[in-house]
């Protein structure tokens, strides 16, 4: 652990953590508020997976839907036009538009092979954007003089690493670098999750073994053939299992490599000092 004690955590001139868990459960919120009150450097893993790993295959995809209109296929061809991506912290729209969901294109859906390769783009960018992690770090500190450095890890980093291993590439270099915090929900947090996600359903990225069970076991329980499935219906029903997949996932990071809080702890939050007690007491209550 980064932090040996939470005498060590007190005293520390340079705090850095990484958050992660499910999405909606205070990890972006606690970035803000630490960004926003002042020395800290708010490191967002999506938007850099948005931008210098997946902004071309992004702004791509604009392009290609673009050329099928005539008009703005004659202004692009003559360079008469730019399409790009508007990514921000705030704003991962793009992103999440790019990756999709599976199911009938007349509906929004993508081919399932296309859907395969680019949840393999989102893969491999998102352990490059936490294997950056230790770059800003220091960037942070070198070129901008942040001391305090805040990483807001996105949703399915228990997707891309192995809990359990104690050679993981990815989960050895964050904890050398960073104190791993897991913001853990209840029943009710996973309940409220799940009725979000129902009104507003949006893609997210899935361990491939987790797809392929998942994929087959929905054709199989509705009888639909790849280019019948409703997109929507599809990550609708998949969303709780999702969740469920992640949990001992997550457990296992903060058993291994880090601690937990609690998603009402997270909430009761309201300053920096608020966050830096909270770290402390639990460093304490876990013994260090």
């Amino acid at each position: 652990m980064f932090y040996s004690s939470s005498a060590a955590w007190q005293q520390a001139s340079e705090k850095r953590v990484l958050l992660f868990g499910m999405s909606g459960l205070g990890k972006t919120y606690l970035s803000n508020m630490l960004r926003d009150a002042g020395g800290w450097f708010h490191y967002s893993v999506d938007y850099r997976i948005g931008t210098r790993y997946m902004g071309e295959y992004i702004a791509d995809n604009f392009k290609r839907e673009a050329m099928r209109v005539p008009l703005l296929r004659e202004l692009l061809l003559s360079d008469s036009v730019m399409i790009a991506s508007n990514i921000t912290f705030e704003n991962l729209a793009p992103l999440s538009t790019y990756l999709g969901k599976p199911g009938n294109p007349d509906k929004g859906g993508l081919p399932i092979d296309e859907y395969r390769a680019r949840q393999e783009q989102h893969r491999v960018s998102e352990i490059a954007a936490l294997m950056d992690t230790p770059h800003f770090v220091n960037r942070a500190k070198d070129l901008y003089g942040y001391d305090n450095f805040i990483c807001d890890s996105g949703g399915s980093i228990c997707e891309v690493v192995d809990p359990n291993d104690p050679n993981d590439p990815v989960l050895s270099t964050l904890s050398k670098n960073l104190l791993m915090v897991w913001i853990e929900g209840t029943e009710d947090h996973t309940e409220e999750l799940i009725r979000r996600f129902d009104r507003a359903p949006k893609p997210m990225y899935y361990q491939p073994a987790f797809l392929n069970a998942a994929w087959d076991d929905y054709l199989a329980q509705t009888g639909a053939t790849p280019d019948q499935v409703n997109p929507d219906a599809f990550v609708r029903w998949t969303y709780a299992r999702a969740l469920a997949h992640r949990q001992p996932r997550y457990a296992d990071m903060a058993k291994n490599w880090g601690i937990k809080i609690s998603a009402d702890d997270v909430a009761r939050v309201k300053s920096p000092e608020d966050f830096e007690s909270l770290l402390a007491q639990t460093l304490e209550a876990h013994g260090k």
